[in-house]
């Protein structure tokens, strides 16, 4: 079995898991299952940060959110700390998924247990691959879904959209934060604001 079979069987499997998202996002002018655009983005910015992935990296891009729904944030409680609980409980379970399938596929074990790792995000900072999948989820965020997100959050004050800023900032590596005030430059003026405020004091 060639490099190129297993990649293909097991993108193709997180993208048949991923259209039975029953949530819908318009993107293009067309309705796709949510979590299918997402990994979608999720790919493109892969490709614009590293423009040669390796195979793992495209697996663990594309399974980032694999299934999501299944595991609603209203099946935890309210609050911060189960918010994050709730985040490693996905990233756990997203890890698994994508380990399973690159297991069915014909990925050696030690493949998929580094894509199990870098989905739970427990090296960030230590992991180079791990960095780069939160540098692309941080894009996909800031261009698809940031806008959107300050939308409907209108209860927030000044203070705590500055510190959603600079936490998502704090995430990224400094190849990250090039591609993000590159993509800043076509932000709406509000947002564009708000990012300059943040970042003219990043530590807050």
């Amino acid at each position: 079995m060639s490099t190129e079979q297993p990649l293909a069987c097991a993108l193709n499997a997180i993208d048949s898991a991923n259209k039975a998202d029953p949530n819908q996002e318009q993107v293009d002018g067309q309705w796709l299952p949510k979590e299918y655009a997402y990994s979608l983005h999720m790919t493109r910015w892969l490709f614009e940060l590293e423009p040669v992935p390796s195979p793992r990296m495209q697996v663990a891009c594309r399974a980032q959110h694999i299934e999501r729904w299944t595991m609603p944030r209203s099946d935890f409680p309210e609050g911060r700390k189960a918010y994050y609980q709730w985040r490693q409980a996905c990233g756990r379970m997203h890890g698994r998924r994508a380990a399973e399938i690159m297991a069915q596929c014909g990925f050696p074990e030690d493949e998929c247990q580094r894509v199990e790792t870098i989905l739970t995000k427990r090296e960030l900072r230590q992991d180079e691959d791990t960095q780069l999948l939160e540098d692309v989820a941080c894009m996909v965020f800031l261009e698809r879904y940031f806008a959107d997100f300050y939308e409907q959050k209108v209860d927030y004050d000044r203070e705590k959209w500055l510190r959603i800023v600079r936490r998502t900032w704090g995430k990224m590596s400094h190849r990250g934060h090039e591609a993000a005030l590159k993509l800043a430059e076509g932000m709406p003026p509000h947002l564009l604001a708000l990012l300059r405020e943040a970042l003219a004091d990043p530590e807050g």
